[in-house]
């Protein structure tokens, strides 16, 4: 339910393909990207991933041992919510540039949503691979404990430092206003945080109580969880004092 019209997998290269992203365990969609890859004739000889949940990772097992292609990309956090199958041959830091057969792609951190979250920039075409730091037509959850709304957003903002004129998402189709969304999303957040602290008072509260106030433009069925992004809120206003947490619950 949550990767809306699936998870998306890029095959970049000139020379020879990177796959970012082979998604799931889903031998389908495996064969989808070596028949790709052979329509196209080039070899596949690296596989990226932005992070490690289980609808972008664990596909990159079946796809390394049909291709030969080595793994990049980040570390795995230990919160129970991650692909433990990733294995990478060569972690991936900020600032660094990865050849993809002739084109390059620039790591850049982003984490927030989770925190080993890995965005890619294709400098020659101004093109950002997001992950899941940004998808087209929706906001992406922010779970913690490896997810941080404070470190989101700082991310969001980081962005702006770069020339961007698209980004492919992990869900969805390509966001061609890439700043345009930047703006609006960290907007959306802003004005999340703010419903979170006009909704509290004195009277502790738990987040499964303060949901229905903050997320009342959200059908029901998904408050379950919206109550991830809206705990990763609070520690986000709990750590700057502006906002109270004792025994479970919330209080300004």
């Amino acid at each position: 339910m949550m990767t809306g019209p699936g998870t998306n997998s890029y095959l970049v290269g000139d020379r020879a393909l990177t796959v970012i992203d082979p998604g799931p365990v889903d031998h389908e969609h495996t064969q989808a990207l070596l028949h790709a890859a052979e329509k196209i004739g080039r070899p596949i000889e690296q596989i990226l991933v932005t992070h490690t949940h289980r609808d972008h990772s664990p596909g990159a097992r079946e796809l390394a041992e049909a291709s030969g292609a080595r793994l990049l990309g980040p570390d795995v956090p230990d919160d129970g919510l991650q692909d433990e199958t990733w294995a990478p041959e060569r972690r991936l830091r900020h600032g660094e540039r990865v050849d993809c057969g002739g084109t390059e792609l620039e790591v850049i951190a982003t984490p927030g949503h989770v925190g080993n979250h890995l965005c890619y920039l294709m400098v020659d075409q101004n093109l950002l691979f997001t992950g899941d730091h940004l998808i087209q037509g929706s906001t992406v959850v922010i779970a913690p404990p490896s997810g941080s709304m404070a470190a989101y957003m700082d991310s969001l903002a980081l962005l702006r430092d770069y020339r961007i004129d698209l980004m492919a998402p992990g869900h969805g189709d390509v966001i061609d206003d890439p700043m345009a969304t930047v703006d609006k999303t960290l907007a959306h957040r802003r004005d999340r945080e703010r419903k979170v602290v006009e909704a509290l008072d004195s009277d502790p509260i738990t987040v499964q109580e303060l949901v229905t106030r903050v997320y009342e433009d959200v059908p029901a069925f998904l408050h379950g969880v919206a109550c991830l992004s809206l705990e990763a809120h609070l520690i986000k206003l709990r750590d700057e004092g502006r906002v109270s947490h004792t025994s479970g619950k919330w209080a300004v």
